[in-house]
């Protein structure tokens, strides 16, 4: 991270604490939900399989810089499917980059080749060993691994979303991320229980020693990207929500925080850790400060 994007996010955070304020600094704009995969876990993807145009998707990253927003997530869907007019996911984060956003980051099932070097992290969506990943996302471990062998740049981070299937396989995850040439790091979400998928959701008990071996790796050594000082909140649900510094825009529409804001019940099971880790910073939780910014500036 530039030193003088690190200032600006300080102010920002230091700004909000003190000020209370609920002004957004992380946008996403959804690209698309069409995928290439069905996945077991997944409740947003090929329900209208569009794809947003280019001219709306630049009137939304002009808007989004006109709120403030500086750290921009692309998300889909599956990212690396939209294009429009020749132009490509490779495009945008290029056009995001000019126009002045401080951090860049898109989210893939890591399916297609990984040439995306302008990128800051490219979230690449990693369920389990290679047994239970392929039983959540068919059989797509193989293809994943030999594009991120083939990637043209190492800022990939691994994006585990641990559910009852795939509870077990923390460890290996942590230990792949370690191991494996072009993956930075690895973050990790607890599902979220949408109504066609609440089966999956973990219980108290399970989430918590998911967060003890989560914790045990990163002691000894995984790249791990979340926050230690967060988990106690994570496991209980006891952090605040919704995430007033977070916004989607999909479509046109803005949601604060997520998609799932729509949904009735669901702010108070979410299992996103970044959702954690950002209403504790932006509440003043030093803890969660000083170890954000060790995370942020190793990894990013």
């Amino acid at each position: 991270m530039k030193l003088s994007s690190f200032f600006h996010l300080a102010c920002f955070s230091i700004k909000t604490i003190l000020l209370r304020q609920k002004n957004p600094i992380l946008g996403t704009i959804i690209l698309t939900d069409k995928c290439n995969l069905s996945c077991k876990h997944c409740s947003v993807n090929n329900i209208t399989a569009v794809l947003h145009p280019y001219r709306q998707i630049r009137a939304e990253m002009e808007k989004l810089y006109g709120m403030g927003i500086r750290i921009l997530f692309f998300c889909g869907g599956e990212t690396f499917l939209w294009n429009d007019g020749g132009k490509t996911l490779r495009d945008l984060v290029r056009e995001a980059r000019e126009m002045g956003f401080l951090i860049v980051n898109t989210v893939t099932n890591g399916t297609f080749p990984l040439d995306l070097p302008e990128a800051d992290l490219i979230l690449l969506s990693l369920d389990g060993d290679k047994e239970k990943h392929n039983e959540i996302r068919g059989d797509t471990y193989d293809r994943i691994m030999e594009n991120i062998r083939n990637a043209s740049s190492d800022n990939i981070c691994f994006y585990m979303a641990i559910n009852r299937i795939n509870r077990h396989t923390v460890r290996d995850v942590c230990i792949k991320a370690r191991d494996t040439d072009n993956v930075r790091a690895v973050s990790f979400n607890f599902h979220t229980p949408y109504p066609d998928t609440a089966e999956l959701a973990l219980s108290r008990e399970e989430k918590a020693g998911c967060c003890d071996a989560i914790a045990l790796m990163k002691k000894q050594g995984a790249p791990v990207f979340n926050l230690l000082s967060a988990f106690p909140y994570i496991i209980n649900n006891s952090f605040p929500t919704p995430c007033h510094q977070c916004i989607v825009m999909e479509g046109g529409e803005i949601s604060t925080c997520g998609r799932c804001i729509h949904s009735p019940g669901l702010c108070e099971q979410c299992g996103y850790f970044f959702v954690a880790e950002y209403t504790l910073l932006f509440s003043g939780n030093i803890k969660i400060i000083a170890e954000l910014l060790c995370t942020y500036l190793k990894y990013i």
